[in-house]
């Protein structure tokens, strides 16, 4: 039976005590750089801790490691205990289509739309649909709309997927640096929306929950806790993503 998620971290508690309505969609939503994904890694820890499953759309990492590192350091969960809960698909521009299965992770053209559907049928097909059900988290969703050909057939399946009622929940960050007018577009669309921004100067992340489907929550715009130098390492990957994925992606 799915219930509500809660994070079971104190800050975030506290935000929205009765936690996320399952299933549901949320969008994280920010500057490149300003955290993102390191809270999106505490609600998919939350998750697999509590018996569900979760597919890591990856991307804007190179491969999954960065995942598994970055979820062992920001929550202490070690990713290799949860085999049976996890599938990886990791985004590479150069393929027509899906890559050989290795493990939990795969390879896969996500962005052609219809490689999108196949890889997440066959990644959900990898997990159990036990306790709270499947959760898919797409990190970086923006570098997919700087395809000239599949861009815009992309926004319109995330805006699908929000809209209509689905099995899984979906978990989306989305970067507000560039592609602003389609970025609107799914913060509208989404269920419940989290905003994040990071002073420079300081190197602070400061988060903020700006709607919730069916649950109490409040609007504090609060400090997040996480080091400096985990912030740091996330600004980086964005930088690499943005120098190394956008390019090709624009080819497509």
């Amino acid at each position: 039976m799915k219930n509500n998620i809660r994070i079971d971290v104190d800050w975030f508690d506290r935000l929205i005590p009765e936690g996320f309505l399952n299933p549901s969609s949320i969008l994280l939503s920010g500057p490149g750089g300003s955290g993102k994904p390191l809270i999106g890694n505490l609600i998919t820890s939350a998750w697999l801790r509590q018996g569900g499953s979760v597919v890591f759309m990856s991307l804007q990492y190179p491969d999954h490691s960065f995942i598994v590192a970055s979820l062992l350091k920001i929550s202490h969960l070690d990713v290799n205990q949860y085999k049976q809960q996890t599938a990886f698909i990791e985004l590479d521009a150069s393929l027509d289509n899906i890559s050989e299965v290795k493990g939990n992770h795969f390879k896969a053209n996500l962005v052609k739309p219809t490689v999108w559907d196949t890889a997440l049928e066959k990644a959900i097909s990898m997990v159990s649909n036990d306790g709270p059900g499947i959760l898919v988290f797409g990190s970086a969703l923006n570098l997919l709309l700087f395809s000239p050909t599949y861009g815009e057939e992309i926004l319109e399946k995330v805006k699908k997927l929000f809209f209509e009622p689905q099995n899984e929940s979906y978990l989306f960050s989305t970067s507000t640096t560039a592609k602003e007018e389609q970025i609107l577009e799914l913060e509208n669309a989404s269920e419940n929306l989290i905003t994040t921004w990071s002073e420079k100067s300081t190197h602070k992340l400061f988060m903020k929950i700006e709607k919730m489907k069916g649950v109490p929550f409040s609007k504090e715009e609060i400090e997040v806790p996480f080091p400096e130098e985990t912030l740091q390492e996330v600004k980086e990957v964005a930088d690499h993503s943005r120098k190394r994925v956008i390019p090709q992606i624009m080819k497509i």
